[in-house]
């Protein structure tokens, strides 16, 4: 699974987002994706990061949310680590 996948949202709209890195913890696959630039000149500072796993079914995989806040929690600590460098991280605000 790389580059550039097509996600529908609660309402049927498709959202083009770009993988940036993948990480296998626990025997489980996740993603992180953030928005796909439609307008590549349009450079918007405060694309959020999106955190998914990788589920197989058979051949196919889906993606899908974290429900765990705990796993959500672990394996955005991995990503924080590995994506230090190339994004700033704001905490999410309750």
């Amino acid at each position: 699974m790389d580059g550039v996948v097509t996600l529908v949202d609660e309402d049927g709209v498709e959202h083009g987002f770009e993988i940036i890195d993948m990480v296998e913890l626990d025997g489980a696959q996740y993603v992180a994706v953030v928005p796909a630039d439609e307008e590549p000149e349009e450079e918007d500072e405060s694309d959020e990061l999106v955190l998914l796993k990788v589920v197989a079914e058979g051949v196919e995989e889906f993606l899908e949310a974290i429900e765990s806040e705990e796993e959500f929690n672990r394996v955005s600590a991995v990503f924080m680590e590995r994506l230090k460098d190339d994004y700033d991280f704001v905490e999410g605000e309750e």
